[in-house]
Parts: structure tokens; sequence; C-alpha cells
């Protein structure tokens, strides 16, 4: 069963906002992945195994090394994983 209430609600369109940010996506996806963390470790929203391999599967489309920049590439993965992930956030 999904979470409801409040705070779930307010998790899941802080993380659409972070998404629909002007800016870099890369930078955008990875503000709104600190907040659904937190959210997440606060029990506001509940884990689903769907959502943590997306948060996995992102994580790894946004390595890199010291004072390398993230190209096109990555920034086309934030948003197509970051898109996945506003849709399951409805069963988190």
């Amino acid at each position: 069963m999904a979470s409801s209430g409040a705070r779930a609600d307010a998790a899941r369109a802080a993380f659409r906002e972070h998404l629909e940010a002007k800016g870099h996506a890369v930078e955008n996806v990875r503000a709104g992945v600190e907040g659904l963390e937190r959210a997440l470790g606060a029990g506001d929203l509940q884990r689903t195994p769907l959502l943590d391999q997306m948060l996995a599967d992102l994580l790894v489309a946004l390595e890199q090394d010291d004072g390398q920049k993230l190209g096109g590439k990555s920034a086309e993965a934030a948003r197509f994983i970051g898109r996945a992930i506003a849709r399951e956030l409805e069963n988190a």
C-alpha cells in the first residue's frame, strides 16, 4: 500500500519540482534524490523494490570521477530515470 498523508504528498511533489526545474538535468535530479532519500529515511514514503532498483540505476548513470563533467547521455539518463521514479512514487 502506498504512503499517504501530507508529508508523502509533499515528498512526491518536491521530487517532481526538481525534475521540472530550470537548469542542468543531472543537478536537478541529484537534488531531487537527496530529498527523496530524506523522505524515505524519515518514513514519509515506503521503499519499493522497483524504486530501489531505479535509484541504483540512476546512481550508476550519474557516476563521475573527480573533475569529470557529465555529458548529454548522463542528462538524458537522469531525465528518463527521474520520470520513471516520479511514476513509481505513487506506489511508495
